[in-house]
């Protein structure tokens, strides 16, 4: 059929991870029309599509989720007080569910990645703190590809830098786990040890001041 043709091409030669077509209609003369269509793209084969790229209006999205963009963080906003850091989505999916489980909202989607660096780190500070709703915040980290240690090193640096004020609760499991949560001891920064997911969950949401 030539048009679901037509459509499988589109997906395929534009590198879209959605194409959504509602309403279908068949017309009194046997044809088929879109009426409306929906299409999300892979960030990453945008390079190839200057002119998508070139459609975007950032009128039309959230500040802060442009900002983690151009940082390359994945970021979403929601609307709890609960700031969430987390490496991997997953984990991140997982960390909201816990955090509501413990009476709390989330504030974010954030995955700062596998292998996260101090930069990334900073600037995953910076967008937590941009926004004014959060009270307290939930790092969430695996140490695997990211040592524990170089994670805590770079919060370390971070909240430093930014001269974080609010409350931060640290989870983390993994290579070097008993350095990280040491550096983050001697740090004398306002850092709450989580010592498994559920406790750091607990933790955050109290500091964010209690269940919802």
């Amino acid at each position: 059929m030539p048009f679901l043709q037509s459509l499988y091409r589109a997906f395929v030669e534009t590198d879209a991870s959605l194409a959504e077509i509602n309403p279908l209609v068949v017309t009194g003369d046997g044809r088929l029309i879109a009426l409306d269509a929906k299409m999300n793209f892979d960030d990453n084969a945008l390079y190839r599509h200057k002119d998508l790229l070139e459609l975007r209006d950032l009128d039309e999205e959230d500040p802060l989720e442009v900002q983690a963009s151009n940082y390359k963080l994945n970021y979403i906003k929601l609307d709890g007080t609960v700031g969430c850091m987390v490496n991997g989505a997953g984990l991140a999916m997982a960390t909201m569910d816990i955090i509501k489980l413990a009476g709390g909202a989330p504030a974010n989607f954030l995955d700062v990645g596998g292998g996260a660096s101090a930069d990334q780190v900073k600037n995953a500070f910076k967008i937590l703190t941009s926004d004014k709703a959060v009270r307290s915040v939930f790092i969430n980290i695996f140490g695997g590809i990211l040592r524990c240690d170089v994670l805590a090193t770079g919060v370390v640096a971070a909240a430093r830098e930014l001269q974080m004020k609010l409350p931060v609760v640290v989870r983390m499991e993994g290579t070097n786990v008993e350095e990280g949560r040491q550096i983050l001891r001697d740090s004398g920064l306002n850092f709450t040890i989580g010592e498994n997911m559920k406790d750091g969950a607990e933790k955050a949401v109290r500091l964010a001041g209690g269940a919802r």
